[in-house]
């Protein structure tokens, strides 16, 4: 049998495929349709310090080979996830990784020591797709200098490895990805949502009520790999591909192109056992070609 294992900052996986924060909520909701202990790790929705409520809605929109989203981070907060997902968690034989977002550097902080001793946290993913509130709503993630500052910021304060999810929308990702790998990044996961937007012409407004949102699926898939591939030339710390993957090929070619592990994320929606049919994919490519070793095609290109 092929070895799918992969170690990602010191952590071993079982597989390569997790899930995409934002699109699983944090597994309950996918537990009727897929076995979750199959899973290589989970990636929760994003969790804040103190509650958020959201955009307005209408908040999704298909649109071709895709969909817009403008959910805002809607969550609970730290505190009620805590008391009502990680218990769930805990009792699945899975990996999991908490997705932390924030409007400052100092909320960041916070929901970072929120989880303190808090037992069954493998990992963090530091969402720096927020829009900073002290910046005028520029997304953290699309200046350097202000990406080293709120990695290092929460990077002192964890005790377990640190993933850092990268926006696609800026001119240069290798900068991007080079500033959080100097605020002490343990990992990378690229790439979150590109902003689009969608218009109701018989209406003659936009179709999200928040105008403009994120563009995720297999339309988004040729820039996400290229953004993998380019990034993976330039740090030394893993990355977790994501954007568009639908199929166990999709995976693959992540991989070859330097991701350790990829994140299924919008087909979760068009099809509930994506990331087990991904899976499965990937072990018959693997069968196919007979390759012995995940590892032997990572970063081939």
């Amino acid at each position: 049998m092929a070895d799918l294992s992969v170690n990602i900052a010191g952590v071993q996986f079982k597989n390569p495929v997790l899930t995409a924060s934002g699109t699983f909520g944090s597994g309950r909701e996918y537990n009727n349709f897929i076995d979750l202990n199959r899973l290589g790790g989970i990636v929760v929705k994003g969790v804040s310090h103190k509650p958020w409520s959201g955009n307005k809605p209408p908040r999704i929109a298909e649109t071709h080979g895709g969909m817009l989203n403008s959910i805002g981070l809607q969550n609970f907060g730290a505190k009620a996830f805590i008391a009502t997902d990680m218990p769930f968690l805990r009792n699945i034989d899975t990996k999991v990784i908490v997705n932390l977002c924030g409007h400052t550097i100092e909320e960041y902080v916070a929901v970072a020591k929120d989880f303190e001793g808090v037992e069954g946290v493998d990992l963090f993913e530091l969402n720096i797709s927020c829009p900073n509130i002290d910046k005028g709503g520029m997304a953290f993630g699309t200046d350097p200098a202000l990406v080293e500052r709120v990695v290092s910021a929460v990077k002192a304060c964890v005790k377990v490895p640190l993933i850092v999810k990268l926006s696609p929308n800026v001119t240069d990702i290798v900068s991007i990805a080079k500033a959080a790998e100097a605020g002490g990044a343990d990992a990378l996961s690229l790439i979150n949502t590109l902003m689009g937007m969608k218009i109701d012409i018989y209406k003659r407004k936009p179709v999200l009520a928040n105008t403009i949102g994120g563009l995720s699926g297999p339309a988004i898939k040729p820039v996400a790999l290229r953004m993998v591939y380019q990034t993976a030339k330039k740090v030394s710390i893993p990355i977790i591909g994501m954007g568009g993957i639908m199929t166990g090929d999709d995976a693959i070619e992540f991989i070859m192109a330097g991701a350790a592990a990829v994140a299924v994320g919008t087909a979760n929606f068009v099809k509930p056992t994506a990331t087990v049919d991904i899976l499965e994919g990937i072990e018959a490519f693997m069968e196919a070609q007979n390759i012995r070793d995940i590892s032997d095609i990572r970063g081939i290109i």
